[in-house]
């Protein structure tokens, strides 16, 4: 039914109305077009300052009808503070990435759904996928902006600039407005460590560059060698090949995450910002001496920081469940959160965390609240079951592409998808299609061909992108009732 602001004859989308003083603000939709509606009253005519669109005077004040663009959004989150990005703490939070930049009310749905005490980060996109996307901080953020609006979420929010790899990407994210700067040193990690004898670690650590390390390796094995350190359950001994291997696994990174800290802190200046160190795109997990070694030594750094993502035992891949033992991971998972526990606390965060269904109890009993779980591309997923629903023969388009560009897009994820094993296009009734996102090897390859999706070319211009953008906003409710039946199921875990 439609509702007015201040008595105004437009259509307002409901949730988004808001009130401050000298001012009323909502959005309208029009044909799938977000406009910005601001009614100012005359105490609030200067808030219309840093707004673009067309005004009007009107009997309560000025009215401002104005577009869904990056002016209108900064201004936004200058006026209503609510949209502002801030620090989450140690609260349970979870991040909920979206490569298409129209999912977050979606998302704010399924944290309301749930009841609460989930702190939300909606504006949450890796270097990688911007990349792959097309977008660029501002972008992420302004998208984010605009879904929290129209849904009226008001409780507080953080953003995550994910797996940044250099100072110059913290600067792009900083200068955005994100609030939580993922660091990414697994370049730096050296998974060969694990198998290497003592005579090869004695090597890769002499080789480590101690004065980034603002160490010695005398001082260092006078701080752990023979020593053993009390962790809750646990008893951490470091031997020699223990220490050494810690040390030639990760020396390198945490002098990476030292260095990154260090900018980030110069660059926000007085502004509250937050860490996270993740290590979780590696090829071998991080042992619970390991973690307590990198942990230890980033406190001498002088490094702080909110969380951080350990590579777990088994195998996180992209968009499915959990691959291993359950009962080994909850022995893991009980390691790690007791580090995380004396040696902050901090949160430990589920990377690649969507639709690990199984894995939600056990981290949610583990961490004991601190805990922060991170989904990416299964809000994509969302987005193609949504079309499958209201253009079959599209959805079928882009699998059918899917499935061909397949062997080339996984070379940058850990994912055991095989082509032959997924179902062939033609062989899947339009009433079934969306049953192709439940099938493993099917998700995974529509998972990580997004990109390509994306920016593939045709004749007149992209092939897909335009035509899928096209359908998700025409059909805006359909995409959030997915999303937020999905999201609940990966949320309510954590609640309670």
């Amino acid at each position: 039914m439609p509702v007015g602001i201040a008595g105004l004859d437009l259509d307002s989308l409901p949730r988004s109305r808001a009130s401050t003083p000298g001012a009323e603000w909502a959005l309208t939709r029009q044909a799938g077009v977000l406009r910005l509606v601001v009614l100012a009253r005359a105490e609030g005519r200067h808030l219309l300052d840093g707004l673009e669109g067309e005004t009007t005077s009107e009997t309560g004040g000025t009215l401002l009808v104005g577009p869904a663009s990056p002016r209108n959004a900064a201004a936004l989150r200058r006026h209503l503070d609510w949209l502002r990005p801030r620090p989450l703490g140690t609260r349970t939070s979870a991040g909920m990435g979206d490569r298409l930049g129209l999912a977050t009310p979606g998302h704010v749905r399924a944290v309301r759904a749930v009841g609460g005490g989930i702190a939300p980060v909606f504006a949450q996109q890796s270097i990688r996928e911007m990349a792959r996307t097309g977008r660029t901080p501002i972008e992420v953020m302004d998208d984010a902006t605009w879904g929290i609006f129209e849904e009226g979420w008001k409780e507080g929010v953080g953003a995550d600039a994910d797996h940044l790899k250099s100072p110059v990407d913290v600067d792009g994210c900083l200068a955005a407005g994100f609030s939580l700067f993922t660091i990414d040193p697994g370049e730096q990690v050296d998974s060969s460590a694990d198998t290497a004898d003592t005579s090869s670690l004695r090597a890769k650590t002499a080789a480590l560059p101690w004065a980034d390390l603002e160490d010695t390796e005398t001082a260092l094995r006078k701080r752990f060698l023979g020593r053993t350190f009390t962790v809750e359950h646990l008893r951490i001994r470091f031997d020699e090949a223990t220490l050494l291997r810690a040390a030639a696994k990760y020396g390198r990174a945490v002098a990476h995450v030292a260095k990154m800290g260090r900018h980030l802190c110069r660059s926000a200046g007085g502004r509250a910002v937050e860490l996270e160190v993740s290590v979780d795109e590696t090829e071998t997990a991080t042992a619970p001496a390991e973690h307590y070694w990198v942990a230890s030594e980033l406190v001498r750094l002088g490094v702080s920081w909110v969380s951080l993502a350990p590579r777990f035992v088994g195998r996180f891949e992209k968009g499915v469940d959990y691959i291993g033992d359950l009962a080994a991971l909850e022995t893991d998972m009980a390691a790690h959160a007791a580090i995380a526990r004396e040696m902050g606390p901090y949160k430990l965060s589920l990377h690649s965390g969507s639709d690990k269904f199984s894995v939600y109890p056990i981290a949610a009993r583990q961490a004991r609240g601190l805990v922060h779980l991170k989904t990416a591309g299964t809000s994509y997923l969302e987005a193609l079951r949504t079309v499958a629903g209201v253009d079959p023969a599209l959805f079928r388009e882009i699998y059918a592409f899917a499935r061909e560009r397949y062997e080339t897009d996984r070379a940058s994820y850990h994912v055991s998808a095989g082509v032959d094993r997924a179902p062939l296009p033609a062989a899947v009734g339009d009433a079934a299609l969306a049953g192709v996102l439940d099938q493993f090897d099917a998700r995974e390859i529509l998972h990580v061909t997004f990109g390509s999706v994306l920016k593939e070319t045709g004749p007149d211009g992209p092939r897909f992108k335009g035509e899928l953008y096209r359908l998700l906003r025409a059909h805006p409710e359909a995409y959030a009732r997915n999303l937020e039946a999905h999201f609940e199921r990966h949320l309510r875990p954590f609640v309670g």
